[in-house]
């Protein structure tokens, strides 16, 4: 029997969470409805959920703040903000908080229910994948995918998880030039509408981490208007 999947709502509108709770119940989706930032934090406190679909502006606690706490708390869990305020800015702000995805209010329902299930898709294939090689090294790196811990010889980093995602697809295609549009569709799955600087500065991120010289790469090399290509031998020259 299919496990039911769980749904932590926070939406302050009360017509729009009273309707986005009925059609994601009858999606077959497990809701809970938290009406400000408070309830939500008191219910992700003492209960885990497979998905949070988060609004940013919120009575008491805002998205970005719980947003964070979650994060503190659980570094694999999907979280999918809902916001009035469309800018860039604030776009790539709830992302560098870990968040998953964004929509911009109004939406239409389609692409939200769409969204919703290409993101447990994803972290069905993240564990699925991690469980399979959980641990993966290379150089003087080693990266556990399931306690999200990327080791050197100097630190230890807690990566995020779309930072591990976002590894972890450039490892499984390693020696292959993967485009900016291929990580934007399979690991955020959302559209070039927030550009290539989404995947650009996560790349950013992730050589600081694994690359003893970041402004000059190993392992993840770019690939001058085309995208990168992760390769564990050193020698790799494009």
């Amino acid at each position: 029997m299919k496990r039911i999947e769980t749904i932590l709502l926070v939406e302050d509108e009360e017509t729009l969470a009273r309707g986005l709770e009925f059609n994601l119940s009858s999606e077959g989706y497990s809701v809970t409805l938290a009406s400000d930032g408070k309830e939500a934090l008191e219910l992700v406190q003492s209960k885990a959920y497979d998905l949070v679909v988060l609004d940013i502006m919120l009575p008491y606690v805002d998205g970005f703040d719980i947003a964070r706490h979650i994060r503190t708390n659980d570094e694999q869990v999907p979280i999918l903000f809902l916001t009035a305020r469309g800018g860039i800015k604030d776009r790539l702000k709830g992302l560098g908080l870990g968040a998953d995805d964004y929509m911009t209010k109004p939406f239409h329902l389609e692409e939200l229910l769409l969204k919703i299930k290409g993101m447990l898709l994803r972290k069905s294939w993240y564990r699925e994948s991690s469980e399979t090689k959980p641990v993966y090294q290379f150089g003087n790196n080693e990266i556990n995918f399931e306690s999200l811990i990327c080791k050197n010889q100097e630190q230890d980093f807690q990566l995020t998880l779309h930072e591990a995602m976002l590894l972890k697809y450039l490892i499984e295609h390693k020696g292959i030039i993967v485009s900016r549009k291929e990580l934007l569709d399979n690991v955020w799955n959302i559209s070039t509408e927030v550009e290539t600087r989404t995947v650009d500065n996560f790349i950013v991120r992730l050589r600081k981490y694994i690359e003893a010289d970041a402004d000059n790469p190993v392992y993840i090399k770019s690939v001058r208007g085309v995208g990168y290509i992760f390769d564990d031998k050193e020698s790799l020259n494009l």
